[in-house]
């Protein structure tokens, strides 16, 4: 199998409110898209269905007493920050997402897929161990990267976090963990307000979190020169056996939360940059989370599918977003941006040449 597809309907079912920006369409409306491209049609992508994570999984990343709080206010619902509700039976969905994204990384690092992608509800990356925030209830993808460490013994892996918003709750899991290391490219100014590229770790994970902060209107051009200039770099430098990503799509340019302006094709050509670094220096192992991306009725499905497309190898020249969206595309893109995206790489490279010899002039 070259790209499994975990899925499950149950993914559909969880709801905080109709109008929430994180609702079911968001998956509902990819599947859609999905089937009306034959993305199915290669047998290059198969859907695969996802266990359950059991509490041991999730006691890795997550406390018992908050693992507790979430059962307790799953049976008749809770809160937990203003744009976090418990919904009745969140815990049952949360497992199962928790349990998505493991299944992605089991299905990779047993060599059964040569990639993954968890297309999982809810969210995770602002998790913490102790507390949920910004829609998510548990730390999907590090849970699966503990599950990885624990299950199958790897000691190097790259999470690549280009959700965004900063993700602080795997930030935070992984910040003293020098086997693991983080990076996030995310807009700034943005909720939760972390993610400077004065954030680098502590004690033995010191410089293994590298945070590289986008301003508003920042497009494909800029993203790419992260991708080449920090990522690729360090990534040479650290040697991962397994690349993981929480892989947002509310980086474009349509997403109604932010004001970024990355797009279809700019996913694609991320994704495809990541591939070719998996195949270089992990033999391909490789999967994905899916984190946020709210431009529900607009191109989200076409971003999962440049995504997924580019994962499996196949043609991405002809995805694109309908043509009536460019206009909005010329009101979000700054061409200045990438000046001052320069900027913030020349001072993380300043930053991070402490610990990463790649940076060192």
């Amino acid at each position: 199998m070259r790209t499994a597809l975990v899925f499950h309907k149950s993914y559909l079912e969880h709801e905080q409110t109709p109008t929430h920006p994180e609702r079911r369409e968001r998956l509902a409306y990819t599947l859609d898209q999905f089937m009306e491209e034959g993305i199915f049609d290669s047998n290059f992508v198969k859907i695969v269905s996802p266990e359950i994570a059991t509490e041991k999984d999730v006691l890795a990343v997550h406390t018992q007493n908050y693992l507790d709080f979430l059962k307790k206010n799953s049976r008749s619902g809770g809160v937990i920050d203003w744009d976090t509700v418990i919904p009745v039976g969140l815990y049952e969905g949360a497992m199962l997402a928790a349990g998505g994204a493991i299944t992605a990384a089991k299905l990779v690092a047993d060599g059964i897929a040569e990639n993954a992608f968890a297309m999982v509800r809810p969210p995770g990356h602002h998790a913490k161990p102790q507390v949920g925030a910004g829609f998510c209830y548990l730390n999907n993808i590090a849970i699966a990267v503990k599950w990885l460490q624990r299950e199958r013994g790897y000691r190097r892996i790259l999470i690549l976090d280009w959700d965004a918003h900063h993700g602080d709750g795997t930030q935070w899991i992984f910040y003293r963990d020098p086997t693991v290391l983080f990076i996030s490219l995310h807009q700034m100014p943005l909720y939760p307000g972390t993610g400077y590229p004065e954030e680098v770790g502590e004690d033995e994970g010191e410089g293994y979190t590298i945070n590289v902060p986008l301003p508003p209107g920042s497009g494909d051009e800029c993203y790419l020169m992260i991708f080449e200039e920090i990522v690729k770099p360090v990534a040479y430098d650290f040697r991962p056996e397994l690349i993981a990503i929480s892989a947002g799509q509310d980086n474009h340019f349509t997403d109604p939360l932010t004001s970024l302006a990355l797009t279809a094709r700019g996913y694609a050509e991320l994704m495809k940059r990541t591939k070719k670094l998996a195949e270089e220096l992990c033999d391909g192992k490789m999967f994905a989370v899916l984190e946020g991306g709210y431009s529900v009725e607009g191109a989200l499905p076409y971003t999962n599918l440049a995504i997924v497309a580019a994962m499996a190898g196949l043609d991405t020249e002809c995805i694109r977003e309908p043509e009536n969206y460019m206009s909005l595309l010329n009101s979000v893109l700054d061409p200045n941006a990438k000046y001052r995206v320069r900027s913030t790489v020349e001072k993380v490279k300043k930053i991070q040449s402490k610990y990463w010899g790649c940076f060192i002039r």
